[in-house]
């Protein structure tokens, strides 16, 4: 059929815009990229530990929530070393795609800054706070055993065995810069006390040699010493939180039994979820807000409290806030006890 001149005008005119259009896609693939609907894949979630210890064990527990509220595998990753900062720098240097996050610490995040000479990450400016996952106290263990036989039953007789002792007594951390590092530290340096430090990759392998007999107290994160106390393989000499724990109602806090040297004793722990800086907002809140509401369920709650955990699940701009108040008390805790990376 032959066009007349005003219909070929406007066939010609079209093909023009067809191709303009088809140029415009292929000069700008991030273009196709960037309506992708996330999660389009599995999400990996980077514990700085190594199995076993309590931020592993928050971060197992979340997971499946997160994986059902968005329909893909978030997967845990495990990459200890350098007190967490192994593992949190990976996440800092990632791509900022919401595919990478972290489950920070206290350490990771509040303590290793004022501990470490040389940070490979600014736990500041190259992280998206996500939420707040759990606050924990915790605990001071001994291998119950090495407990009988050395006639320690409470926080006085443990501080007497060590000053008779001095360098002789061994204690387990799940790596330097920890929370359950520092927490040893303050309380050598408020009693006056000395223990060789041993750091661990992780809670789980320095609670295996605490259960063996190898080492002699831990600062442990509550969580992660719990079934072993449960079990009557470590003793809970007290908690180091302000309060008592109701996981442990009958455990007494190191202020209410340490005596006048251990007035004002606290040292606590939290865990909480973090992306890599530049992530998405709208990415970063839709996370918080799942995690928040998966972490009121009856089943999730009721599994960390009896664990000895209190779930939050605070917005981004909280958790934020709570990271730049721990950097000042922590910075003081590091400069009063003289902890160092050994």
């Amino acid at each position: 059929m032959r066009r007349t001149p005003v219909v070929r005008r406007i066939f010609l005119h079209a093909c023009a815009l067809a191709a303009a259009s088809l140029a415009a896609g292929m000069a700008a693939p991030g273009t196709a990229l960037a309506q992708t609907p996330w999660p389009s894949k599995p999400v990996r979630i980077v514990v700085p530990f190594a199995p076993g210890g309590t931020t592993d064990l928050l971060a197992r527990a979340v997971a499946p929530e997160l994986s059902k509220a968005f329909g893909q595998p978030f997967i845990v990753d495990n990459r200890a070393g350098a007190g967490g900062n192994v593992g949190a720098d990976m996440v800092a240097k990632a791509a900022p795609d919401g595919y990478t996050l972290l489950m920070g610490t206290v350490g990771t995040h509040g303590i290793n800054r004022a501990l470490y000479a040389k940070m490979p990450f600014d736990p500041i400016k190259d992280f998206a706070p996500v939420t707040l996952v759990a606050a924990v106290p915790n605990v001071m263990v001994m291998n119950a055993e090495k407990a009988r036989a050395m006639g320690i039953r409470n926080v006085q007789d443990f501080v007497r065995v060590a000053k008779d002792r001095p360098g002789k007594l061994n204690m387990a951390s799940s790596g330097n810069g920890t929370s359950i590092h520092l927490a040893g530290e303050l309380f050598k340096s408020m009693t006056g006390t000395y223990m060789v430090h041993f750091p661990y990759r992780g809670s789980g392998p320095a609670i295996m040699d605490m259960v063996g007999g190898n080492m002699d107290v831990m600062f442990d994160n509550l969580p992660s010493s719990m079934q072993q106390i449960k079990g009557g393989k470590l003793v809970a000499l007290a908690v180091t939180s302000a309060q008592r724990s109701p996981a442990l109602p009958d455990v007494p806090t190191v202020e209410e039994v340490g005596g006048p040297a251990l007035k004002g004793f606290e040292a606590s722990s939290w865990f909480g979820l973090l992306a890599p800086a530049g992530t998405p907002p709208e990415i970063v809140n839709r996370i918080q807000q799942e995690l928040a509401r998966s972490l009121q369920t009856a089943a999730i709650k009721e599994k960390m409290e009896a664990q000895g955990a209190i779930p939050s699940g605070n917005t981004p701009q909280e958790f934020a806030r709570l990271i730049d108040s721990e950097h000042r008390k922590w910075a003081e805790v590091v400069k009063t006890s003289g902890a160092k990376v050994d």
